[in-house]
């Protein structure tokens, strides 16, 4: 463990260091003037680890896939220049090991050097910084900008600096304490490591335990007891057609908040009919919530129970789909599947978990996964039975941690071509295996954001299917399986390999809506696209993971329904997200 050789910058009113008691010059740092308590506040610090710092701050500018406001900037910048000081004075000490001398005090010269340095580089990154978020705002079509939180930046960044600052260093001194104590029975090396191991081992069952099972307990509470809510406008159904409705095996309270949201909205036969200009039918729709049975499996019998007793197996198209986290559906993909069904269709799901996606993905993986298995099985069950000729078209889609658990009911692409008509996943999350699998293993010289798979035969890839959906030369015949994904979506793009490893969409060509400039660079771009995720949808639709208008032409691709034009495919965007 290296000592603290921290230095303090020198103010140019101190003087010149005594050797006496108010100003003694040790080797690791320059004390203060016993007077000058507001330098005390400050938290000591060596030059390497300041410089390092320094370089990593002002990178932490450079653009990413969203547009940032001031307080996400701020964030993102203090704990780029936290990492960066730990690099510092970790990457000194070794080097003074290698050269076998102690640590020298910095002098004033070395200090005034940085601070010089410090505010030009700083002060050209920022206006870099705006720069580049103005131009991703362009790109995204957003408006929304705050100057005041754009000059907070800088404090912001102290401020979380100054905190992880600390953190470190009262870590450093629990393992000075624990090492002291150790070393009263065991030799001194082994005291040093036993007291790191019990330092790490505590600070991480701090952590996991004390902070990230509380915050888990606590966000778990609030959302089950959101879950007994009712959305404004909702209202129970009262056709025999919906979960929660008249005769139905699932109970209107049972259903959550976003099962009640599912089944107590879409569209009617009326507005299908309107839309088509031909007689329609009123879709069918099934839900279990977490309150309708105590596991996975019985919640997913008594969805696929109530979807048969409504009548959903004898409708021409039929979809499972696999929700996110807390239960919640995109109106965008079902509407469109109905409307584009004429109506003659079922869609069932059920939910796993009160927490949204991005929690359940930490604690709910297992949760995820049972669910899009268990529900498509028990789908499967009973259509597989049904004769050939009175089966409905079965198909398969979800949306981000939806499409995890749904690619979890197959084995790959053979398996999805022979039990399913078509299959719609949008924001794949970037752990998802078969979407790794048919990413990774594309032909080469197709791009990352959009590969091409085995010549396209069943799975394919886009990010906007007006456009056309590679390789449109190449036949695509059969089930079709289609990933809707955009080049700035960090839910697609995030990994912990972004920490030490530049992966292909960076260095390939970008995508439409991502900035050429971005550059991938250790530690930093993992921390840029982790403070992207919990603002992914907060961006126009089309961008980043706001999946909304696509879901019409990606049906429109999947299904390959008749009697539909441009035009009316132009009618229905507008239908599923109105413009203005």
């Amino acid at each position: 463990m290296a000592k603290d050789t921290s230095v303090s910058p020198p103010s140019p009113s101190d003087g010149p260091p005594s050797r006496g008691d108010g100003g003694r010059e040790k080797a690791g740092h320059v004390e203060p003037p016993s007077g000058s308590r507001w330098r005390r506040l400050l938290p000591r610090l060596t030059l390497p680890g300041s410089w390092v710092a320094l370089v990593l701050a002002c990178l932490s500018f450079t653009p990413s896939l969203l547009p940032r406001g001031g307080v996400l900037q701020g964030l993102i910048c203090g704990i780029s220049a936290a990492i960066g000081y730990g690099l510092g004075v970790v990457g000194a000490y070794v080097w003074r090991a290698f050269a076998d001398r102690e640590a020298r005090p910095a002098s004033r010269a070395s200090w005034r050097m940085l601070l010089i340095g410090g505010i030009v580089l700083f002060g050209l990154a920022f206006g870099f910084g705006q720069y580049w978020q103005h131009q991703i705002r362009e790109l995204m079509g957003v408006t929304d900008y705050n100057v005041l939180t754009a000059v907070a930046c800088p404090f912001i960044a102290a401020l979380v600096f100054w905190l992880l600052l600390a953190a470190g260093r009262g870590l450093r001194r629990l393992y000075h304490w624990a090492a002291r104590l150790l070393g009263r029975w065991i030799g001194p090396r082994a005291a040093r490591v036993v007291g790191w191991i019990v330092v790490v081992g505590l600070a991480w069952s701090a952590f996991s335990g004390v902070l990230l099972g509380g915050f888990v307990n606590a966000a778990n509470e609030a959302f089950s007891v959101r879950d007994t809510q009712t959305p404004e406008g909702v209202h129970q159904p009262t056709t025999v057609l919906r979960s929660g409705g008249p005769g139905s095996l699932v109970p209107w309270d049972s259903l959550g908040f976003q099962g009640r949201a599912f089944t107590g909205s879409g569209p009617t036969a009326a507005q299908i009919g309107a839309f088509t200009h031909r007689p329609a039918q009123e879709p069918i729709r099934a839900y279990a919530g977490l309150e309708t049975a105590d596991s996975t499996q019985a919640r997913a019998e008594r969805a696929v129970a109530d979807l048969e007793r409504a009548g959903g197996f004898a409708r021409k198209n039929l979809l499972v789909m696999t929700t996110t986290g807390s239960g919640w559906v995109d109106p965008a993909a079902v509407d469109s599947f109905e409307y584009l069904g004429d109506g003659d269709s079922a869609t069932v799901a059920m939910q796993y978990s009160y927490l949204p996606s991005w929690m359940s993905y930490l604690v709910d993986q297992s949760k995820a996964r049972a669910a899009g298995r268990d529900l498509f099985d028990a789908v499967y069950g009973v259509w597989s039975k049904l004769p050939q000729d009175r089966r409905p078209r079965l198909f398969v889609a979800g949306e981000s941690l939806g499409s995890f658990g749904g690619e979890t009911a197959f084995s790959g692409e053979n398996d999805l071509r022979n039990r399913t008509a078509g299959t719609l996943f949008a924001g794949p999350p970037n752990f998802n295996t078969l979407f790794r699998e048919f990413s990774d293993h594309r032909e080469p010289g197709s791009p990352e954001i959009e590969p091409v798979y085995k010549d396209g035969r069943t799975v394919r890839f886009t990010d906007d299917p007006t456009k056309g959906i590679p390789p449109a030369d190449r036949p695509w015949d059969g089930t079709r399986v289609l990933y809707l994904m955009h080049p700035s979506d960090p839910i697609v793009w995030w990994s912990p390999s972004l920490a030490f490893s530049e992966p292909d969409w960076i260095h390939e060509k970008p995508g439409t809506d991502v900035l050429g400039s971005m550059v991938w660079m250790p530690l930093v771009t993992f921390w840029q696209v982790t403070a992207d995720l919990p603002f992914s949808t907060g961006v126009p639709d089309g961008h980043g993971h706001t999946y909304k208008a696509a879901y019409v032409d990606g049906w429109n691709a999947v299904m390959r329904p008749t009697g539909f034009t441009a035009q009316d495919l132009d009618r229905l965007r507008e239908i599923i997200q109105p413009q203005g």
